[in-house]
């Protein structure tokens, strides 16, 4: 039996696809490679080109493939475009979720593992870790989109024969150790991505939002998880669904928080170079500290974190932004020598 996993292409989808079939399962990849990129799929998984709300090639993938379970990454997840333009991100993140929880339903698919995140929870009020039972008050587009959908899973969960698990995470980050995979989309907007690409001269300098907080720094505190440990997790969910262990919803996160100049000094001294970094005023709604009860995760589903270091993860995306700049250098060299090619 396949897993399909949508968004196989993207950053977090690519790693899964790998952690799966390092497990030895068989995959499927569905991805309309939006931001993913095919040469991202490992050889291994099938590949299918569209979207997840077509119905015809989503009948055309179940009847292809003996489909058991789905992992579900495929969506929009930047929060400020999600305030200007929340219409794509409900059709997006909601509207096609339910059209391929509709198709999966139909096809007798009985497992569904969601990639869901902390931003559900909103501004909290407090430093303490947020644990799954706080308030959900999500504050922007992006986290209303990814709660409606928990909502449409517990309801699904209870009227049909169908069981899921959606993890809430916090901040993801880093690249695979064996260095197949990493973030590799252009403009990303996560804080240690920008910050690697400062310290290789990708970009001018980095912003920092907020010096005022109180935190240890002043700097806003976040809960940062390394890719791969974040699709082990997800790997556990879906053995979880497998024992028939019961729908479920966890964070994933380690409990600890790094500032954001306890990142971008990781940073440098991993690298060796300093950047610009521009100190600016708060952004309305971040919280001073948003750190991660994790707990259920690793009490329910027997996770258990490999990478959890901030230098880990720092060293990681560094070493995969290196990768990316001597693939661009090849590419380019390639391109040229056949430019020299064809002019003779």
């Amino acid at each position: 039996m396949a897993i399909l996993v949508t968004g196989g292409a993207g950053y977090i989808g690519s790693h899964m696809v790998w952690t799966l079939l390092d497990a030895g399962e068989d995959v499927v990849v569905l991805d309309r490679l939006s931001t993913g990129f095919r040469w991202a799929v490992a050889p291994a998984a099938r590949f299918y080109l569209g979207d997840v709300a077509d119905a015809a090639l989503l009948k055309t993938i179940f009847i292809e493939n003996d489909i058991e379970a789905i992992i579900h990454f495929a969506g929009l997840a930047v929060v400020p475009v999600s305030v200007t333009d929340p219409l794509a991100y409900y059709d997006n993140n909601s509207g096609k979720t339910r059209a391929l929880l509709s198709a999966a339903v139909s096809a007798g698919v009985r497992h569904f593992v969601f990639s869901s995140t902390a931003a559900v929870y909103g501004p909290q009020k407090t430093s303490e870790p947020v644990k799954e039972d706080a308030s959900l008050n999500p504050e922007n587009p992006y986290g209303q989109s990814k709660l409606m959908t928990e909502f449409m899973l517990r309801d699904c969960a209870s009227a049909y024969d169908f069981n899921y698990v959606a993890l809430r995470y916090f901040n993801v980050a880093g690249a695979d150790p064996e260095g197949r995979s990493g973030q590799s989309t252009a403009g990303a907007t996560h804080l240690i991505k920008v910050a690697c690409e400062a310290a290789l001269g990708k970009r001018d300098s980095v912003h920092v939002y907020g010096f005022d907080y109180p935190t240890h720094d002043g700097t806003g505190v976040r809960d940062y998880i390394h890719v791969s440990d974040l699709t082990a997790a997800h790997l556990k969910a879906l053995q979880h669904l497998r024992r028939g262990k019961g729908s479920l919803v966890a964070n994933c996160g380690y409990g600890t928080g790094y500032s954001v100049l306890d990142v971008l000094n990781m940073v440098t001294r991993l690298h060796g170079y300093s950047f610009k970094i521009h100190m600016a005023q708060r952004r309305p709604g971040d919280s001073s500290s948003v750190v991660a009860d994790a707990a259920l995760a690793r009490r329910v589903l027997e996770w258990e974190p490999r990478c959890d270091s901030l230098e880990t993860i720092v060293r990681s995306a560094l070493d995969w932004e290196l990768f990316l700049m001597n693939r661009n250098v090849e590419d380019l060299h390639g391109i040229r020598r056949a430019l020299a090619a064809a002019s003779f």
